[in-house]
């Protein structure tokens, strides 16, 4: 049984603590090393098989014109501010000499001529779309490769040299473009040591004893420093998308330290009873460990189950969040307990400066939430359980009546993908956007690629040409460039609106659905709308398309690992019903923070935008796994009681009053940790940490400490109900589970334990 492996393996472990603690040591420097050797740089990839923007890919690719591969843009206006290109010679030769660089740089296959368009004269200019109408904006597009030829190394490149640039010549200079979307890395490393000292604060109020605070840092800070090598060289063999390591820091650190809590708590509960330190260490991960296994394995589950949506990006993505996760699971039942032996008896009791804090005003707070004080210390909660399991209708309908509430901003989610209009003034692509949508409207800044291929047919490109003008949502439209060998045409075409506008992916549908079908006709002839605005659109529309599949297939199984954990068929379906709660109302308040803009300057959240197309599928994942680390650690101990005591009742007070020091110290901290990634400069990066925050502060406190007693109350022993037929079925203690896996305190469980 797992509850015996984990008492061998973590008591083995406190027995022996250097050995274990220089094996992680090697471990660490093996994955860093690896990283540094074989490890590369995170990069986007939005495409998906099947789809249409994918197979317009393809017929470009096939045509070799180049527009197949990654993008980026110069923008420029002169540092005079009355100045304009038409009237300035200095700015024009500077214009001339940029462009000159630019061309230079590695990897780099052309780039546009504002200089000549200049020279062949100002209505040229205007309707080649590379100078402004009132000659102050420039624009010098460069033309890179496909992705799989380029590294961050030509993004570093391109911006050195716009650096150099700015100094020697008289022009501002701003960039932006896809290769930026592709390359460049969000800056996590300032949030993560936020997280850190938030994390370590908390611990402290909560044990009053550095040593203990310490201790989930450390392992936290290994294991996170081991998963995040892995996944660098991951990037190594396949793309690793960019969200992946600030979401793998932000999970990591999250459940890495909420782990050890549980653990750590338990461990100082045996240490209060006189155990041995290295008995007391063992117990604890064969107790507390129990459901940091199973939790840490539904969080992984889960996240892989994203492959459904098939969508490559994010199955990669899941993969490497993944693998930081197992790593905290691993160094949970190993490191922690070797930790935990090393440090001895000291951990039993608070150190002098905590028992300094223990004499002052926050005395009173340490000692109501030091998780080795004893059951006199949890009398507040075993009165508040008590107080909601004696009025349990009222508090679960006006619970849940609010948290429906908070839902129903869902109803107007819209999935997208935030461009670089929505980044903060401190970036150098939300300057090139603004002046781009300033001298050539917000459609610019995400342009069309029809691909098309004619089959033979000469009337068809003029016929698509001209009915793609005609659309009320394009703009412009770019000469059409034809490819003699394979005669496909590649159409550039400039919507009326921004990337990030509905009104955009409308008018991608219309042509896709309407426009280019009637030009086309019946024949053999094709085209197809592709280019990064409509890739991000098309894997936005795949996902939402997908969600309800992979929503369903999530709670199936959390359904059914839970009924074989508690042998119950109430208690699991009560667990996915109330965690779809706390989700969905996590993400009616990213709706109404992104979408509608309320409280988003507190974020720093400078424009209102869509949610990333996604983030729903991914919070969905991580956050039911998070919530059941909650539920499995909650009932297992409320399990313990009733295995004890078979009364409903008592069990239902003493289990969640014991657990309820420890799940809102851990919440805490984990909302700690994610908030501070929600003042990242990325909008991806806030959503991510606001809706993981957000759901972890509704589950670990209105939904554990008030809606769980009270429908558990309302449903009595029911809650333990097994069918005859169904329980001969079951496997017996999967995860260790079993009825006679019990805490090992050497107490028998009644005979008659679940109503039958």
């Amino acid at each position: 049984m797992l509850s015996k492996a984990l008492l061998r393996l973590g008591g083995g472990a406190a027995r022996h603590p250097w050995r274990v603690i220089a094996a992680w040591l090697i471990a660490a420097t093996l994955a860093v090393l690896a990283a540094i050797a074989f490890g590369a740089r995170t990069a986007d990839s939005m495409t998906a098989p099947g789809l249409d923007s994918q197979r317009a890919a393809e017929l470009i690719e096939r045509a070799g014109t180049g527009q197949e591969g990654m993008t980026a843009q110069v923008v420029v206006t002169p540092v005079d501010d009355g100045a304009t290109f038409f009237d300035d010679d200095g700015a024009r030769t500077a214009l001339t000499g940029l462009q000159t660089e630019v061309k230079r740089l590695p990897h780099v296959l052309g780039t546009s001529d504002p200089a000549g368009a200049l020279d062949a004269g100002g209505d040229t200019a205007v309707r080649g779309g590379l100078v402004s109408a009132d000659g102050r904006i420039a624009v010098v597009r460069v033309q890179y490769p496909d992705q799989s030829r380029l590294s961050a190394e030509d993004l570093d490149a391109l911006v050195d040299l716009g650096d150099r640039l700015r100094a020697e010549l008289p022009l501002r200079v701003e960039m932006g473009g896809n290769l930026f979307y592709a390359f460049s890395d969000p800056n996590g490393g300032a949030s993560e040591l936020i997280g850190l000292l938030a994390a370590a604060a908390i611990l402290f109020l909560a044990f009053g004893s550095l040593v203990a605070a310490a201790l989930p840092i450390g392992m936290a800070v290994f294991g996170l420093t081991v998963g995040v090598a892995t996944m660098t060289v991951l990037a190594g063999v396949t793309d690793v998308p960019t969200f992946a390591p600030v979401l793998g820091s932000m999970v990591g650190l999250g459940v890495g330290i909420d782990y050890a809590l549980f653990v750590l708590a338990r461990h100082r509960e045996y240490l209060a009873r006189g155990l041995d330190p290295h008995e007391a260490a063992g117990r604890a991960v064969a107790t507390a460990g129990r459901p940091v296994v199973f939790a840490g394995g539904t969080v992984v589950v889960s996240i892989l189950g994203m492959a459904v949506a098939n969508v490559p990006f994010m199955t990669v993505g899941g993969l490497a969040v993944s693998i930081v996760v197992l790593t905290m699971v691993l160094a949970s039942v190993t490191l922690l307990p070797a930790f935990l032996g090393a440090a001895g008896p000291r951990l039993g009791r608070a150190g002098r400066i905590g028992r300094a804090l223990q004499t002052g005003r926050l005395g009173r707070l340490v000692r109501r939430r030091d998780p080795a004080a004893g059951a006199a210390h949890a009398a507040g909660w075993r009165r508040w359980i008590g107080h909601v399991s004696r009025h349990p209708v009222p508090y679960a309908v006006g619970v849940a009546g609010l948290l429906l509430t908070a839902t129903l901003p869902v109803l107007g989610l819209r999935v997208g993908l935030p461009d670089d209009g929505s980044l903060p003034h401190s970036r150098t692509e939300r300057r090139a956007y603004d002046l781009v949508a300033e001298g050539f409207g917000p459609g610019t800044n995400g342009p069309l690629v029809i691909a098309a291929d004619p089959a033979g047919d000469p009337g068809v490109l003029d016929r698509l040409v001209g009915a793609v003008a005609a659309d009320p949502g394009i703009a412009s439209v770019a000469p059409t460039h034809i490819d003699r060998a394979t005669g496909i045409a590649t159409l550039v075409v400039f919507p009326t609106t921004s990337p990030q506008d509905k009104a955009t992916a409308d008018t991608i549908a219309r042509l896709r659905t309407g426009v280019l079908p009637t030009a086309i006709g019946h024949g053999p002839a094709r085209a197809h709308v592709g280019g990064a605005t409509a890739s991000l659109s098309d894997v936005g529309q795949r996902t939402s398309q997908r969600l309800p599949v992979f929503v369903a297939a999530v709670l199936a199984m959390s359904f059914l690992l839970l009924m074989l954990v508690f042998r119950s068929i109430l208690v699991p379906l009560k667990a996915v019903l109330l965690n779809l709660l706390s989700i969905g109302a996590a993400y009616g308040i990213m709706v109404a923070v992104f979408q509608w803009g309320w409280g988003g300057a507190l974020i720093g959240l400078e424009a209102t935008v869509p949610i990333v197309s996604f983030i729903p599928m991914f919070l969905f994942a991580i956050l039911f796994g998070l919530s059941m680390d909650y539920e499995v650690f909650l009932l297992s101990r409320v399990r313990e009681e009733y295995l004890r005591t078979g009364d409903n009742g008592t069990a239902i007070v003493e289990g969640v009053s014991r657990t309820a020091r420890i799940i809102t110290s851990a919440a805490l901290i984990m909302v700690a940790v994610f908030l501070s990634f929600a003042v990242a400069d990325d909008p991806s990066t806030k959503m991510f940490g606001l809706g993981l925050a957000t759901a972890i502060f509704i589950d670990a406190t209105v939904v554990r400490m008030v809606l769980v007693p009270a429908t558990m109350t309302l449903l009595g022993r029911t809650n333990w109900w097994l069918p005859k037929w169904l329980d001969r079925m079951l496997p017996r203690g999967p995860a260790g589970t079993d009825d006679t896996d019990a805490e090992p305190t050497g107490e028998a469980p009644r005979p008659r334990l679940v109503d039958r």
